[in-house]
């Protein structure tokens, strides 16, 4: 019963994430709530399709040549550390609204 309660509470927060989103169209409120899921409930689907929603609003925010060079810089900064490489996905990582807004 605990987990149901879990995914319920992981689905409500999703929800809320959401309608922020999409019907009141307050994409610094949906991050923050859709970042709240991810650190909440990590190991739900809604933590993944969390995830997607925030890529979703960088798209939406970030012009596309600029999310291509962060994500290079991040590639270039992780492959001087000389570290193995990282296999599975990625680790959730809090951005605040204004990293993704510059």
């Amino acid at each position: 019963m605990r987990d149901n309660t879990k995914q319920e509470k992981a689905g409500l927060n999703y929800e809320a994430a959401h309608t922020a989103h999409y019907k009141k169209k307050d994409l610094s409120e949906a991050l923050d709530l859709y970042m709240g899921v991810m650190a909440a409930h990590p190991d739900t689907p809604e933590a993944e399709y969390s995830r997607t929603q925030i890529q979703n609003i960088a798209k939406s925010v970030v012009p596309k040549q600029e999310l291509v060079d962060a994500e290079r810089g991040l590639i270039i900064a992780h492959l001087k550390l000389d570290a193995p490489l990282f296999v599975g996905p990625a680790p959730a990582a809090p951005l605040a609204s204004a990293e993704l807004t510059g």
